[in-house]
């Protein structure tokens, strides 16, 4: 038979890299589920349905005058958040609170701690259960940690009975 070549380190070295790189990617490539409102509801310690109006609300005062189609992505129904809680839409990484009737809130689900999608919204709370961060669901701010940063807001508003992440 023929005369058998040695393979270089170098060769080896580059397969062994090639190979890595590729398991890498396909370990942290993420699945998207296809349901556009992957939502995780909590209860509030008060009790109650939420307040749906035909007047657009934002994430600071209620606005005014005939509702409109916003633009921006449908999150669900302002039904499904309660009053003093919140909801939980993995999928857009937000999180719309309700703190008072009427007055809806958003603020990113990412925990600005170490990345975790925080868990619940009670009690006036939202809180990350990787590493038990709390922030208020009325402004985002850290109530106790180890997170220090607030969580940021995003914009949000309700039409007809819709959550609009605009």
């Amino acid at each position: 038979m023929g005369e058998k070549k040695a393979v270089s380190r170098r060769t080896v070295v580059a397969g062994v890299g090639v190979l890595t790189a590729t398991a890498t990617l396909v370990a942290c490539s993420s699945y998207e589920d296809d349901e556009s409102s992957d939502t995780a509801t909590t209860e509030a310690a008060t009790t109650g349905a939420a307040a749906t109006t035909g007047a657009a609300a934002t994430t600071g005062a209620a606005t005014t005058g005939a509702a409109t189609t916003p633009a921006g992505t449908a999150l669900g129904s302002s039904s499904t958040i309660p009053v003093g809680g919140g909801t939980i839409y993995k999928t857009q990484k937000v999180v719309v609170t309700q703190p008072t009737a009427g007055t809806y809130k958003g603020f990113s689900a990412v925990c600005t701690h170490q990345g975790c999608t925080v868990g619940t919204v009670t009690n006036g709370e939202i809180i990350c259960t990787c590493h038990d961060s709390h922030f208020s669901a009325t402004d985002g701010s850290v109530i106790s940690g180890p997170a220090k940063t607030a969580l940021p807001s995003e914009t949000v508003q309700v039409s007809d009975g819709t959550v609009y992440l605009t």
